[in-house]
């Protein structure tokens, strides 16, 4: 171990050496390249706005890149320069220098009258019209760089802005929406703001019609002659722009082309469609039922075209999930003489039926791995509009790694049946629906086997009746008035008594669940959204159980609430999840997560029934402590080798984490977890279990650690280490346990440290 220890550090230094002599390797006459440095205004104090922006932009702008730096040493390049010049096409050395390393990045590379073309050009669209940039470089040691300097001069605002005076056509319908110009007296000049301000004409020109209108059309004059650094805009059309584009057209004939192929296209055309309402559908198979295209295509006959029509038509024919083939064909009658469009419609069908199959690891916070395999039947367009059934059965294995010595093994089986209709189905009631995306009614029906070893088995039933939809890009919704969950459970041990005697809290996983009840949840999340510098992501939920049928249950012997003859669990939990994803830099990012649940539970259930009770500890959770064996509250599992699965009505979590590139797909972590689970009323037979709102903030535990990911963007692979830096189980006064920290110490690594494998990021 020793000798690979010596290996590995004479290697790197090895590295660090050559890379600190990047220049040893020159011929002569060559620099090598080391960057570029912006200076803005040296020979004035004053400042621009945003400078330091400014000079970043600036900077990045230049060419060419020098050689990469990791920890401020130009690694790639020293290991080009250790390889050196390869004796074969092939091999370790030809593979070191050309795939691993970087060849150096030369002063001969960079042409300063380009980049400070480069740069005055940036300058000159930001308003700084007087700007000069002069370029220079300094060579020492054979290393040189660039230096720009930049002389901006005033930057210029706009004093006033002239829109067509016409009140009819064009210039009529550029004055009616002149509130929303970007374009205003005082404002800085901005060539991109120029640009905007020509894409939101031309939108609101195709909201009224103007289908050939283009961005293109619009001229934005400047003169820059009136002084003291003001401009005046005048927004005008274009001499040259075609006719076609200064009229606003009408929808004429809406064809529509369900079953369409290339194929068969001569044949669709000359067939006798069907007319309904304002379509002409030319489906002589009957594919799908008409009414279907009344909420998949939003034109009307005789109406003016409009973009968001248009939009909202080929995303509600692309998300509805049963073409594989959409487009949409606008043609002018007449060759452009009159003012109308016929619209063609050509949908392409999915397959009627087929088949998928998939095989996963699994990763859970309970510290559970293992593999399933699920074999998928889709049939679409079950009943001819555009209804899909999905049929699924899988099969798996799971085994717990850590945090029991007892090494659990499971396996399970799952069938499940989805049928979805891409629409609200509400009795007695029709709602509408008019933004981008398809609402959805969902009928689930599932069935679960989970065999825990030679200890018990569970059998899970479940049914669910519901509506997903998105609010719009950023919110998705779903509820379920409908959902029953009904498990059992059987003992398989040769001795169930000793069974539970051994393990008391196994009791509470085998106890006969009945659930009835609804459940709302709610996502906003605004992470496709690469531009943002803070990402946001929120789940809210809430499900009642027992809520309506408790009041028409019968109740048994007991005094229990009862529905065929099984008493049904009664109670409302509630769970909120908020992150927080803020770029300090391109690879640098602080991740944040607050989550917090409650459950409330009364009547037949003194406690939330422990398939919806909240756990801590876990590879996504509280990493510094093994999956489930946190809590409640202050209350410790006896002993490692007892059984950990510990639960609660509230809990309260927060997570920090700083998440940073390495190198190329492999990316680290620094983290921070705290928090706990509670039972919402004590119990007598764990001390310290109950949750008391003014002593919850000291019984919270506390972990820190470290990470590794391989970050393939198709998947990601992550190893965390963590150890605990507060246990809420001491006593009050000795919780916090950093003086205790001793990695050198095998006994405190082996009781502290966790070691958590996972699929994906924890949040």
């Amino acid at each position: 171990m020793r000798q690979r220890i010596k290996t590995s550090l004479f290697i790197l230094g090895c590295l660090i050496l050559s890379a600190c002599s990047n220049t040893r390797h020159l011929k002569p006459g060559q620099n090598l390249y080391v960057g570029a440095e912006v200076k803005i205004n040296p020979d004035s104090s004053v400042r621009i706005d945003n400078q330091k922006d400014v000079k970043n932009t600036l900077l990045a702008k230049t060419r060419p890149r020098p050689n990469k730096k990791i920890l401020g040493i130009r690694f790639k390049l020293g290991i080009y320069n250790l390889a050196g010049e390869p004796k074969k096409p092939k091999g370790i050395r030809n593979w070191l220098r050309n795939k691993v390393g970087e060849p150096p990045v030369l002063l001969s590379e960079v042409n300063l009258t380009y980049n400070n073309a480069v740069l005055s050009s940036y300058l000159i669209s930001q308003g700084y019209l007087q700007s000069v940039v002069t370029g220079d470089t300094v060579v020492k040691s054979k290393r040189a760089t660039a230096i720009y300097t930049v002389n901006t001069g005033n930057r210029y605002t706009i004093n006033s802005v002239t829109f067509p005076k016409d009140s009819a056509g064009i210039p009529r319908i550029i004055n009616q929406h002149l509130d929303k110009t970007l374009l205003k007296a005082g404002n800085n000049y901005d060539l991109d703001v120029f640009k905007t301000e020509r894409e939101r004409i031309d939108n609101d020109l195709k909201e009224a019609g103007y289908f050939y209108f283009s961005p293109d059309y619009l001229i934005l004059q400047v003169d820059s002659t009136i002084g003291n650094n003001k401009v005046d805009v005048t927004v005008r059309v274009k001499d040259i722009a075609p006719e076609a584009g200064l009229k606003p057209y009408t929808i004429n004939d809406i064809n529509i082309y369900p079953n369409y192929s290339l194929r068969r296209d001569s044949a669709l055309r000359s067939s006798t469609p069907e007319v309904y309402n304002d379509f002409n559908i030319y489906d002589r198979r009957q594919t799908f039922k008409p009414k279907l295209f009344d909420r998949l295509v939003f034109f009307k006959k005789d109406e003016l075209y409009n973009r968001r029509d248009h939009n909202q038509s080929l995303n509600r024919m692309v998300n509805i999930g049963a073409f594989q083939y959409v487009k949409a064909e606008f043609l002018p009658l007449d060759s452009f003489k009159n003012n109308q469009l016929d619209l063609n419609i050509y949908l392409t069908p999915l397959k009627k039926k087929s088949m998928s199959f998939s095989a996963t690891g699994t990763s859970k916070s309970n510290n559970f791995v293992g593999s399933e395999i699920t074999l998928t039947h889709t049939t679409r367009n079950v009943f001819r509009g555009a209804e899909q059934l999905d049929l699924s059965v899988s099969g798996g294995f799971e085994t717990q790694v850590s945090g029991q010595t007892q090494n659990l093994n499971s396996s399970s089986f799952t069938a499940t049946g989805k049928l979805t209709f891409p629409q609200f189905i509400v009795p007695f009631f029709r709602p509408s629906n008019t933004n981008n995306f398809i609402p959805k009614t969902v009928a689930s029906l599932s069935y679960q086997l989970l065999n825990r070893g030679s200890n018990y088995n569970l059998n899970s039933f479940k049914g669910e009746f519901g509506y997903t939809w998105k609010e719009n890009l950023y919110k998705d919704h779903t509820f379920n008035p409908v959902s029953v969950n009904f498990v059992t459970s059987k003992i398989t041990a040769n001795n169930p008594d000793s069974l539970l005697a051994a393990i008391p809290d196994l009791r509470k996983v085998l106890e006969k669940q009945f659930i009835i009840g609804s459940n709302y949840n709610f996502t906003y999340t605004n992470q496709m959204d690469d531009s943002r510098r803070n990402n946001m992501y929120f789940f809210g939920g809430v499900e009642t159980g027992g809520n309506v049928w408790g009041l028409f249950a019968n109740k048994n012997e007991a005094g229990e609430k009862v529905v065929a003859g099984v008493p049904i669990n009664q109670f409302v939990r509630l769970e909120l999840d908020f992150r927080d994803y803020f770029k300090i830099t391109r690879n640098l990012i602080w991740a944040n997560r607050l989550n917090f649940g409650y459950g409330y539970a009364y009547g037949n259930s003194s406690s939330l029934p422990f398939v919806r009770q909240f756990f801590a500890g876990g590879s996504n959770d509280i990493r510094a402590f093994a999956a489930r064996s946190l809590g409640p509250g202050t209350y410790r599992v006896p002993t490692r080798e007892s059984y950990a699965d510990q639960s609660g009505d509230v809990k309260a979590m927060f997570n920090t984490e700083l998440r940073f590139k390495l190198v190329s797909v492999l990316h680290g972590a620094l983290f921070a977890d705290a928090g706990n689970v509670w039972l919402r009323q004590e119990d007598p037979t764990k001390p310290g279990s109950g949750f008391d709102f003014k002593n919850a903030l000291s019984e919270m535990a506390v972990g820190t650690g470290a990470g590794l990911r391989v970050d393939a963007k198709i998947f990601v692979i992550r190893l965390d280490v963590a150890f605990p830096i507060r246990k809420p189980y001491l006593a009050p006064g000795e919780r916090w346990v950093m003086d205790e920290v001793d990695f050198g110490d095998k006994t405190w690594r082996k009781d502290n440290l966790i070691y958590n494998i996972g699929i994906g990021y924890p949040f």
